[in-house]
């Protein structure tokens, strides 16, 4: 092979011919059934890229939201995220029913609506089982709800909006203010028809009942302006409770509450002397080496027992 370089005139004779020259290629693919027709910018779901922020958010909203229906279920659900949606607030008003529990709230720090939904067969199962109900409820057509559902939407919305700003503070501080509450999509002013809106949906499955659908509804436009972190693979998993797994179990651990008794004594009397007691008898009881204290009836110290402030006391002298 010749390493000999081109000269000047011999590249701009290339460059000449590669100008003046025109390829055409013609290729059909109007019979094929892959192709479709493609408008850029137009692609809904490229405007957020591709929520991994926001999934880490739904996945840990569904782990602190089952202790919020554990007083009232008394079971902790499953509680399951999909992946995020995006469609028009038209259409997904058309996917539910007419009659909803729809829960709006206003996020400060984005200025913006999160409205969040659960069906009314949820509502009652929430209610019958919260006053000693079965969690086997009928589906029954309503209109409206009850004064103690109400009372028990209330309950659950502010603990479900709490969870979910926990889940939100590895990201970036989320408030909830000013909620108010729909019962009919039509009517919900949320945002308008047309406008964009994200849906994160959560199945929450019972024992032995039909799973429902738990979904928490953002406005595209509320979210665009931390679009970058939504993106963004690099979660901090900090918060305001830095804290590695190990040390969350080490102080739920510690946190557990035990009974410490202090056993003076176990005298021991006879069938017939137990018999004949009465009000004003003395039983003699002998410390030898201590006072024995137990923690869940067992034994770990002896100790002396005393006075400190005008109470009754033991100062531990020894581990068992």
């Amino acid at each position: 092979m010749s390493s000999r370089k081109l000269s000047s005139e011999e590249v701009d004779a290339l460059m000449d011919g590669l100008e003046s020259s025109t390829y055409v290629v013609n290729a059909d693919v109007s019979g094929s059934s892959d192709v479709r027709a493609f408008q850029f910018g137009q692609d809904d779901l490229s405007l957020m890229g591709d929520y991994y922020a926001l999934r880490l958010i739904n996945e840990r909203f569904a782990r602190v939201a089952r202790g919020v229906f554990l007083p009232m279920l008394r079971v902790q659900p499953r509680i399951s995220p999909f992946p995020p949606e995006v469609k028009t607030f038209d259409e997904y008003c058309d996917s539910i029913d007419n009659f909803m529990n729809l829960n709006i709230s206003r996020m400060e720090e984005l200025r913006g609506p999160m409205l969040m939904t659960l069906r009314p067969k949820f509502i009652s199962t929430l209610t019958a089982s919260y006053y000693g109900g079965s969690i086997f409820q009928p589906d029954q057509k309503r209109s409206e709800f009850t004064s103690t559902e109400e009372r028990v939407i209330e309950n659950v919305h502010r603990g479900l909006s709490d969870s979910l700003a926990e889940a939100w503070s590895d990201l970036m501080p989320i408030t909830f203010a000013q909620p108010s509450r729909e019962v009919n999509p039509q009517f919900a002013s949320f945002v308008d028809g047309g406008e964009l809106v994200i849906i994160c949906s959560f199945l929450i499955q019972l024992p032995d009942a039909e799973a429902v659908n738990l979904e928490v509804v953002y406005p595209l436009q509320t979210l665009k302006p931390i679009a970058s972190q939504l993106r963004s693979r690099l979660q901090s998993d900090s918060g305001d409770d830095d804290v590695t797994w190990r040390e969350k179990m080490e102080r739920a651990i510690l946190n557990i509450p035990l009974n410490i008794t202090a056993l003076l004594g176990e005298p021991v009397m006879s069938m017939g002397q137990l018999i004949r007691l009465k009000t004003g008898d003395v039983v003699p009881i002998q410390i030898n080496e201590g006072i024995e204290v137990r923690v869940e009836d067992n034994a770990i110290f002896l100790a002396e027992i005393g006075e400190v402030s005008g109470q009754v006391a033991v100062s531990l002298s020894r581990r068992i």
